[in-house]
């Protein structure tokens, strides 16, 4: 009797033991499952910069362009090294230091309509990204498509992380996504093709 009653005992614990592990199990799954969901973008407290520079014979009459582009939404999945924003084209901010009240205006015209971003009929401008390079510590190139002027094409970005910000900055031609580069006074003042962006990303928390 006392055998039976020791062998008993042994096989409630085993199988004791075993509902134990399989709970620890699930919660887990349940666990990693939860810490590789995105995380969203903190669009109040993350910043993007589009800068274009000027060119020609008389571009000292020119203004180099510094532009903010508030991000409207997006998420990062670290774990699975994903990206993805959304910028409302009309949302751009014409900041051109040098310029005044009144030539900001007008370039912030020119740039909302049909001459260049046309914002009325492209509404959105979204980056996704597709694979991911480490280029050392806490530094990668991310490389994704671009949807810009109703025309998306792969660019890259190069991004870095420091004190828990994703810094980083990409280029890429206006003329890729079927925008001419604003031209006056014959050629002799115009703008770059070369577009340059910038930006300082934090997750919400």
């Amino acid at each position: 009797m006392m055998l039976s009653a020791w062998n008993f005992l042994c096989n409630s614990l085993n199988r004791l033991d075993k509902n134990v592990l399989a709970v620890l199990a699930v919660s887990f799954s349940l666990t990693a499952a939860a810490s590789a969901q995105p995380q969203s973008i903190d669009t109040g407290k993350s910043t993007l910069t589009v800068r274009v520079y000027k060119a020609g014979v008389f571009s000292a009459l020119g203004h180099n362009h510094e532009i903010a582009a508030p991000i409207t939404q997006g998420a990062v999945d670290t774990s699975a090294r994903r990206v993805e924003l959304e910028v409302r084209a009309s949302a751009l901010q014409v900041r051109d230091p040098d310029a005044s009240d009144k030539d900001r205006e007008q370039i912030q015209y020119t740039m909302l309509g049909p001459e260049v971003l046309d914002a009325q009929r492209y509404r959105e401008i979204t980056f996704r990204s597709t694979d991911v390079e480490p280029t050392g510590p806490d530094a990668w190139n991310v490389r994704g498509n671009l949807m810009l002027h109703g025309e998306t094409h792969i660019v890259t970005v190069q991004v870095r992380q420091a004190n828990g910000h994703y810094i980083g900055s990409s280029r890429f031609k206006q003329s890729d996504f079927g925008i001419k580069p604003v031209k006056v006074a014959g050629g002799t003042i115009r703008v770059k093709d070369e577009v340059q962006i910038g930006f300082d990303i934090q997750l919400a928390s």
